[in-house]
């Protein structure tokens, strides 16, 4: 079996059918990656880049596909390593290599299907009967009585873990965010105070601080410490994100002064960036991304890097079906993995692609029988979602202002 091409597919779709995420972001652009073969079998995977910039995902493709041309998918490893090495000046790390991953977890379905044998078995077999699982729940939405509602409807999926970010999402578009180290901590505990109760103590419950940004303010060490000391009561599963990347000093500091686990690790590409990170020991859980990080195997040797320092590992999974059950599979095949992400009640850009390859019974998913990813990308569902331009998702700044 030999690979003829390599084509990237572009959609645009629903963001989501939770009523509470939608009320923050109405629809999602996608990026998958075909390789045919001359057999007939087409495998499939997806790059997360296709969520924030996926106007540049085909070019990047179009570069590494005359590499993959001709080769059978025998030696996944040296394959990946031809076109890292192809691109070395440019893709050590960032947007080259979230392409690349989108690539590789299309030659590791392609695989498995023609093993007939899911992925995660050829990662190195199967580490957990089943993986608990939270439901990922975007903003806080206020009123306190809108989140409890949220809270609800997460728990009435099955989830017996959520995750919602810091400040609050109120529905007219206005965001909570105080400023300062005693502002944000008291905002935060009296959210966490309210939570706990309503949820009880046996939910698992997480803080998402979006590597502390917000639309008025970034927060830096001292309000990030503040904030962990504040929550410490109140038995967190882990509080993610509460700094930006460019400060590992900062995150190693923070992971020293609370007794919060302190979870973060989904932009970071690669081994290499992971390096820097992993051994300042800045996360108690490291979040690599299936479909971000660089590549399924790179997700596995990110997890054995953590695995050695004592630390575990929680999927991060925002991107469409694809990455979802790339990091799923992953997440199985790595024994120190503590919790899978979901998307809850997402829409049919995870539906439609994943069919019923997902199961989850008593809030923990069971691992996937389908051999490869478990994934499909009909014609029905490429002409269903056609892609949209400028779909993706950034940071509003002066000059380039997110609509949608």
């Amino acid at each position: 079996m030999k690979i003829t091409s390599v084509q990237t597919v572009l959609l645009t779709g629903p963001c989501t059918n939770d009523p509470f995420l939608s009320e923050a972001r109405k629809r999602r652009s996608a990026a998958f990656i075909e390789i045919h073969t001359d057999a007939g079998l087409i495998g499939l995977g997806e790059t997360y880049g296709g969520y924030f910039c996926p106007e540049m995902v085909p070019e990047i493709v179009r570069f590494f596909e005359p590499i993959l041309v001709g080769q059978s998918v025998d030696n996944i490893s040296e394959l990946w390593s031809r076109m890292y090495q192809c691109g070395n000046f440019w893709c050590r790390v960032g947007l080259g290599a979230i392409v690349l991953n989108g690539i590789e977890a299309a030659l590791w379905d392609l695989k498995g299907k023609s093993l007939k044998l899911p992925v995660y078995e050829l990662l190195g077999g199967r580490k957990h009967d089943s993986l608990p699982a939270y439901a990922t729940g975007g903003p806080s939405n206020y009123p306190k009585e809108k989140l409890a509602q949220k809270m609800d409807l997460y728990l009435s999926l099955g989830f017996r873990g959520l995750k919602v970010g810091v400040g609050g999402h109120d529905s007219d578009g206005g965001f909570q965010s105080p400023k300062g180290p005693a502002a944000c901590a008291e905002f935060e505990a009296d959210k966490l105070q309210f939570m706990r109760r309503h949820a009880g103590d046996d939910v698992a419950i997480m803080l998402d601080g979006h590597m502390g940004n917000s639309p008025t303010d970034t927060w830096d060490v001292s309000t990030a410490i503040a904030v962990a000391r504040a929550l410490e009561p109140y038995n967190l599963f882990f509080f993610e994100e509460p700094l930006h990347y460019t400060d590992p000093w900062g995150y190693a500091e923070l992971c020293k002064s609370t007794s919060i686990p302190i979870a973060g690790g989904e932009c970071l590409t690669t081994t290499y960036e992971w390096r820097v990170f992993a051994e300042r020991d800045c996360f108690d859980i490291g979040q690599p991304d299936a479909s971000f990080t660089g590549g399924l195997e790179q997700f596995m040797k990110v997890a054995a890097m953590l695995e050695s320092r004592g630390r575990k590992v929680a999927t991060h999974a925002w991107g469409a079906g694809g990455s979802l059950m790339q990091n799923i599979h992953c997440g199985f095949a790595a024994a120190n993995t503590c919790i899978l992400e979901i998307a809850p009640a997402y829409g049919p850009l995870h539906s439609e692609i994943i069919g019923d390859s997902l199961v989850m019974r008593d809030g923990r998913v069971l691992p996937p029988q389908t051999p490869g990813l478990g994934i499909q990308l009909t014609d029905a569902i490429k002409k269903k979602f056609p892609f949209v331009p400028g779909s993706g998702e950034f940071n509003s700044v002066p000059g380039k202002v997110l609509i949608d």
